[in-house]
Parts: C-alpha cells; structure tokens; sequence
C-alpha cells in the first residue's frame, strides 16, 4: 500500500530536499526557465506554485510564509514586485513542464520548467480571449426579417 506517499523523495534526506528545491526555485524565479530531470521538475512544480499563489496578494504575512521556504531575498522580492503582476489574472497553473529526451551521461529523462507568462513564443500565437460567457442552454435569439424593415422605411418616406 502506498498511502502517505504523496512526495517524491528524490533519492535525498529532507534537509537537502529542501534545500534543493528552494535553490531550484529561486534559479526558475530569476531566469524564469531551468532545465532539469522530469522528477525534479515535478517536484519543483508542487513547491513554487504555491508560493506564486501566495505573491498574488502582497501582504507581510505572505512575504514571511514564501521567505521561509526560499530563503533569498532577492528571489522573494522578484517573485512579489515582477512575477506576480504578470500572473495576476491566471487562475493557477503557472508552470509549464516539456520533455527533452534523455541526457547523454546517464540518460535520465530531462525537462524544461518554465514560468508559462514569460514565454513570448508560445504566448505570441494567441490571441486575447473574449471575457464574455455563452450559454448553450438558451438557444438562438428570434430573427427579425429584413422586409418589415424595409416596409417601416417606406412607410416613413411616403
């Protein structure tokens, strides 16, 4: 049975999983994309979009919480002054993970994790969406025939 087994370990002791995912995050807040192998990029994942989460509203109990576990300054401020004003609207899902194939040395699988609102190729092809909502459930409006119209015009001239 594997209950009680939602985290990956990653081959390490807490102090260093820790650690690592914490260096690991500040290097994706700075440069905004890191390659790495598909486990620690998932692990990644469920450590910094929490912390974005948290970035979307500025307030010192938040910047506490998200210093605790990165534990650099400059990555904290970044995170709250530049990341999240780009990912405010997102309604979570701030990651994007793509597989490279395997790496040479141990053929491992690696991946490219990245901030998905600063990537402009990706983002370039997309057009803004429409904020507005349709219901499938009302059906199509009646349509009014043009000749009425027309009839209400001639009226009004003659």
């Amino acid at each position: 049975m594997r209950h009680g087994k939602k985290i990956n370990h990653l081959g390490r002791k807490t102090a260093h999983r820790k650690s690592m995912l914490a260096n690991m995050a500040c290097s994706l807040i700075e440069h905004k994309r890191i390659n790495t192998t598909v486990a620690k990029a998932k692990a990644l994942k469920q450590f910094v979009e929490p912390m974005i989460t948290k970035s979307k509203e500025d307030t010192t109990h938040n910047r506490r919480i998200v210093m605790a576990r990165l534990r650099q300054k400059d990555a904290v401020a970044e995170l709250f002054r530049d990341v999240a004003t780009k990912v405010g609207d997102r309604p979570g899902g701030y990651t994007r993970i793509i597989k490279l194939g395997n790496r040479l040395g141990d053929n491992a699988d690696m991946a490219m994790i990245e901030l998905v609102d600063y990537n402009e190729i990706y983002n370039a092809g997309k057009k803004e969406k429409k904020t507005t909502r349709r219901s499938r459930r009302g059906g199509s409006k009646p349509v009014v025939a043009p000749v009425a119209e027309n009839k209400t015009t001639n009226e009004e001239e003659e």
